[in-house]
């Protein structure tokens, strides 16, 4: 399978900016577009391909036709495509909620849970996260606050920088505060439990749902102790810095600065993903060559052996 480019579906949030058409260059009609899917086989927002044989179809539809073999061995038994990454630009906050793991999302929601992590690109001074709670609480006053509208007295907030990776597992309750840009990898799932939505409503005067039990059911109350600091230090390969930012048994994430050139491998085990966060190159491998720019994802099959990167470039590399 030749190695793919992908535009991404933009999606429409009452939280979102301008930068992802301004500043990254995504084409979308939406107003406030919040998120880009920029590798994603779920329904909700496929990624389409732009390069090839398979130009102007779904990634779904390309590996379906190629065969799980592209997705290696790693995959093999999983029963969807594994991730999805996006660029999510929050003007503004968004809601605090809470995801479920699998076992509970498939037998409720009928879909993979949500274990995700996120690689914060751009902070405004004073921005912050939501990362759990911050003194331990039981279910039942959880709930009271929620009634009561004091929720926010039991969040954990933390203030972020550009740099900082946050890793969320699944049940872990959370939220991006406004000002906030990052890139997100999580499990390929768009399920998404609100528990507090700031009282907001939409331009024509609803209330988003809020889906209270179903948090209650799914989340953790322990205070987190995790850091937001990359899981690993910079690691020369060729002319490029890598660093691990997080791993879990879903995905690892591994930023790469590139000035000059460096060679990696697909092996058999997983696909690897390619993210450009920054600048501009090239790709090959083999007879295969694709440019590079800011806002690129490539899609590299597994065991596809060798490629080589070349340019000023600062990149995201998601493997399975």
């Amino acid at each position: 399978m030749e190695i793919l480019s992908l535009t991404p579906t933009v999606k429409r949030a009452i939280w979102g900016g301008e930068k992802l058409r301004k500043d990254w260059g995504y084409r979308t009609d939406v107003d406030r577009p919040a998120e880009a899917w920029l590798l994603s086989c779920h329904p909700d927002g496929p990624s389409i391909v732009k390069n090839g044989k398979y130009a102007g179809r779904t990634l779904s539809e390309a590996l379906a036709a190629e065969g799980k073999a592209v997705l290696g061995t790693h995959n093999a038994d999983k029963p969807d495509f594994p991730v999805l990454i996006k660029l999510i630009d929050a003007k503004e906050k968004l809601s605090v909620q809470v995801h479920p793991d699998d076992a509970y999302a498939r037998r409720v929601e009928h879909e993979n849970g949500k274990t995700e992590a996120w690689l914060v690109l751009e902070a405004d001074p004073g921005a912050a996260l939501v990362y759990g709670v911050n003194a331990p609480i039981e279910k039942a006053d959880f709930r009271r606050h929620i009634e009561e509208n004091t929720l926010e007295q039991t969040l954990n907030f933390v203030p972020v920088k550009a740099g900082d990776v946050a890793f969320i597992p699944a049940g872990t309750l959370h939220a991006i505060g406004g000002g906030i840009l990052i890139a997100e990898v999580q499990q390929s799932s768009n399920t998404t439990y609100r528990v507090y939505d700031y009282h907001r409503q939409e331009p024509d005067g609803s209330y988003r749902p809020l889906h209270i039990d179903k948090a209650l059911d799914v989340v953790d109350l322990a205070v987190p102790t995790r850091s937001f600091a990359p899981a690993g230090a910079p690691t020369p390969v060729g002319d490029a810095q890598k660093t691990l930012l997080t791993a879990c048994d879903f995905f690892s994430m591994t930023e790469v600065k590139l000035e000059g050139e460096y060679a990696d491998t697909a092996d058999a085990t997983s696909f690897v993903s390619l993210l450009v966060l920054e600048g501009e190159g090239e790709l090959e491998c083999g007879d295969e060559f694709l440019p590079l720019h800011k806002g690129d994802s490539i899609f590299i099959p597994a065991a596809k052996g060798e490629y080589e990167v070349k340019g000023s470039l600062r990149l995201l590399e998601t493997r399975t």
